[in-house]
């Protein structure tokens, strides 16, 4: 299917007619393990001379034709599906990274990134340096001989921050190490961060990819070009496993080695295995993909040029808006639109952050983004709570700051509720 359109593949890729029943739409395969033909081919199986269905924590039909559409739609070599967003970054870096090891990461983050890297990785010995992610060069200062990998959001949650991934490859092909890139906000419908660099790509996949607000779940894409075996570095894909009889996973499986790596170690020893339901909702949603994420970006562009005239409204951060500091940028990585996801400053700060998103009515106030319906939040009450005031500002969610995840509902009434609203304030 590499031939087909982008459009096309939202639907068809991954996806075949079952083979036994021939069923179109992909069966929900809610099994716990799956039957072996004879001993040899279990054997097979387990030794990764053969692939095949074993149990569904390392992998299950239906999960699979999510993982082949994303890699399809990436431009990626193949794909693991797991359990959460979260989940796919705490595998990543167990690929990765050894105990004393360290990574670079924007300081732009989703807050939960920011606490799961700053807090929760400690405890695995990783440790986190970091930067301004609007500046290639700061990562560049970071590195270190420690430094293993390079983490950053293709477009920042929650500012709506657009990064020169193109720059901050360029320091991770100069150090030898990956660079991570999450593209939640963006999807692939507006960027593709391997054409602009990056080695290995994560997705919430619970965001805009399943687009409904039903279903969590979160993707690892392998871009197959990195060289796992250079160096030493990464002792998991180059030296022997244990786990596999002394397979070298690098030399034995090339542009896919780090998908198998992230799927036989980490997903089979952690365990944060996809549902099959989920994984159905999700790939169902994407073929919708290209339509609502135009629908989105459409909505968001009007809303954010009403609210940059608004006088309740003191600064408004998107980088459709030609005065965005990130517009041309935008317009290079993300020429499909800046996404559905902005922030903007409310006159009063705090207070009145909490006041607006109190108010609302068609917006619903919740800690997520990505839905068919339009999402209000206050950062720094909610989702960056924990951290420190110098920490939520550095992230983009001072107090004044109010986020909207900007849904498919017509402009007119998403703008006249968030303006209700404002007059409240």
């Amino acid at each position: 299917m590499s031939d087909l359109k982008f459009d096309t593949l939202t639907i068809h890729a991954g996806a075949q007619p079952d083979p036994t029943t021939k069923a179109r739409a992909t069966p929900i395969y809610q099994t716990t393990s799956f039957v072996f033909d004879n001993v040899d081919h279990a054997a097979s199986l387990f030794n990764l001379q053969e692939f095949g269905n074993i149990y569904t924590r390392i992998g299950n039909p239906t999960c699979a034709v999510l993982e082949d559409r994303i890699a399809a739609l990436e431009g990626g070599t193949a794909a693991l599906a797991v359990g959460s967003g979260h989940a796919a970054q705490v595998i990543v870096f167990h690929t990765l990274l050894e105990p004393g090891d360290e990574f670079i990461a924007s300081k732009q983050l989703y807050g939960g990134s920011i606490n799961q890297f700053g807090h929760a990785f400690k405890k695995f010995g990783w440790e986190v340096k970091w930067v301004d992610g609007g500046d290639p060069a700061s990562f560049k200062s970071a590195v270190s001989p420690k430094t293993k990998a390079i983490f950053t959001e293709s477009i920042a949650n929650p500012g709506g921050i657009v990064v020169d991934l193109a720059g901050i490859s360029s320091v991770a092909k100069d150090a030898g190490i990956p660079l991570i890139v999450d593209n939640t906000l963006a999807t692939p419908a507006l960027c593709r961060p391997f054409e602009h660099g990056a080695d290995i790509i994560v997705h919430s996949a619970t965001k805009f990819l399943g687009g409904h607000g039903n279903s969590i779940g979160g993707l690892i894409v392998d871009g197959g070009s990195f060289d796992w075996s250079a160096g030493g570095k990464y002792p998991t894909l180059s030296e022997p496993c244990a786990s596999y009889h002394g397979v070298k996973l690098h030399e034995t499986f090339g542009p896919i080695a780090f998908a198998i790596a992230c799927r036989t170690l980490g997903l089979r020893d952690l365990g944060p295995a996809l549902s099959p339901f989920n994984a159905y909702l999700i790939a169902t949603g994407m073929e919708t993909l290209s339509l609502r994420m135009a629908r989105h970006c459409e909505n968001a562009q009007k809303l954010a040029e009403h609210l940059s005239g608004h006088d309740k409204v003191t600064w408004v951060s998107y980088a459709g808006l030609p005065k965005d500091p990130h517009h041309k940028l935008a317009q290079k990585i993300s020429p499909g639109g800046a996404g559905a996801v902005f922030t903007f400053g409310v006159k009063g700060g705090y207070e009145a952050g909490v006041s607006l998103v109190n108010s609302v009515e068609l917006f619903s106030h919740l800690a997520n983004v990505g839905d068919t319906r339009s999402l209000i939040i206050h950062p720094a009450s909610t989702t960056h709570r924990q951290l420190s005031e110098e920490q939520a500002a550095a992230a983009g969610a001072g107090p004044d700051v109010v986020r909207v995840s900007v849904g498919l509902e017509d402009p007119d009434d998403i703008i006249a509720d968030l303006d209700a609203a404002l007059s409240k304030i």
